[in-house]
């Protein structure tokens, strides 16, 4: 009961103080396209204050599930360029998801599958079945709302470990490529910008990217059963 508490109270000042300050101002593309050239200023010349207070606004609204995740994966992209931009989404987003993971276990799990067990015996018998494999499964296919993932996964039994490493795997190449598109983004300075080939390549792949993980998955699940 203490516990629960605590991570009510937690999430509760947060989300306040969010919503207190109107701070998803912030987190919409357009105000980050603005600022873009005042944050790489900064950025240039505090790289790490930069990067870690990044990192921490990212884990708090994937942990909280505040709006603005994705945003802010293209904003990272933009700002600090692929390989900065990917380790340090890769990492805040799966913390942040373990989070919330460890926030929905502690404070609906018990309750909900006394009440929604019988719903939920699919999700409890893939992960009996086939463990990190079904959770993988579910983080490569974009179709899947990555906040329903954290919070269906906290009702089940998964080691949060498990659940840490998976997704870390899971996320990367969804993480590679909005990243991709938002540093392509970062480039474009006028409305010809629009057309150029990294710009429409890097959509490309956000399009693409669901119906080849798709089909990979099919390939896989069907060798699983061979």
């Amino acid at each position: 009961m203490k516990n629960k508490i605590l991570i009510i109270t937690f999430i509760a000042v947060v989300v306040a103080l969010f919503f207190a300050f109107d701070l998803d101002r912030f987190l919409t593309l357009e105000y980050i396209k603005n600022s873009r050239q005042e944050f790489q200023v900064f950025y240039d010349q505090n790289p790490f204050l930069t990067v870690f207070s990044f990192f921490l606004v990212y884990v708090l609204v994937v942990g909280v599930n505040l709006p603005g995740a994705t945003v802010l994966g293209l904003a990272g992209g933009a700002l600090f360029g692929f390989t900065v931009g990917v380790l340090t989404i890769s990492f805040a987003s799966t913390i942040g998801a373990t989070l919330a993971c460890f926030f929905s276990r502690h404070l609906f799990r018990d309750y909900v599958q006394r009440k929604f067990g019988d719903r939920l015996e699919k999700v409890n018998r893939g992960i009996e079945e086939e463990g990190a494999f079904y959770l993988f499964t579910m983080r490569l296919i974009p179709a899947i709302p990555f906040v329903v993932i954290n919070l269906l996964m906290g009702l089940t039994t998964i080691r949060l470990r498990t659940f840490y490493w998976v997704s870390q795997l899971g996320m990367l190449p969804g993480t590679m490529v909005y990243v991709n598109a938002g540093k392509e983004l970062g480039k474009i300075d006028s409305l010809s910008g629009i057309v150029q080939p990294g710009l429409l390549i890097s959509f490309a792949l956000l399009g693409i990217f669901p119906l080849v993980v798709k089909k990979i998955v099919g390939l896989v699940k069907v060798r699983r059963n061979v």
